[in-house]
């Protein structure tokens, strides 16, 4: 099973690509307030390196939190749009052995559908200007 991996919950982001539990290929890069326009190339990039097209992937497994608002809805929102455009199924992990916990539940057959983020604390959400 193909597997892509997305964590985008801190500055740096990262990418990984596994066959099963077998990582093939990891890339980690200063995304920072670039990740919405580098995240799509460095996938790209990612799956060429490995002679991979997109079409051969078989599943998706994001980091889910907590950590930076913008960061998890944006690599959130590419995991969910892979997974749904390309028919896989989608699971999400938080922790320090995500992606093991991830692969894992991928290779037992889950599906989340909608992997939602965890940001970790409640949103400070403003007060409306009258």
């Amino acid at each position: 099973m193909l597997i892509i991996t997305i964590r985008t919950d801190k500055p740096d982001a990262e990418l990984g690509l596994y066959d099963g539990q077998q990582q093939l290929k990891y890339e980690t890069w200063p995304a920072h307030r670039e990740l919405s326009t580098t995240i799509h190339q460095k996938l790209d990039e990612l799956l060429a390196s490995q002679d991979k097209k997109i079409e051969d992937v078989q599943g998706v497994l994001c980091f889910k939190g907590p950590g930076s608002f913008t960061g998890l809805r944006i690599g959130l929102t590419v995991g969910n749009t892979l997974a749904y455009g390309l028919g896989v199924p989608i699971v999400s992990t938080t922790g320090d052995t995500w992606q093991q916990d991830g692969i894992q539940k991928l290779l037992n057959g889950e599906n989340e559908e909608v992997s939602l983020p965890e940001y970790g604390r409640d949103a400070r959400i403003t007060q409306q200007k009258k």
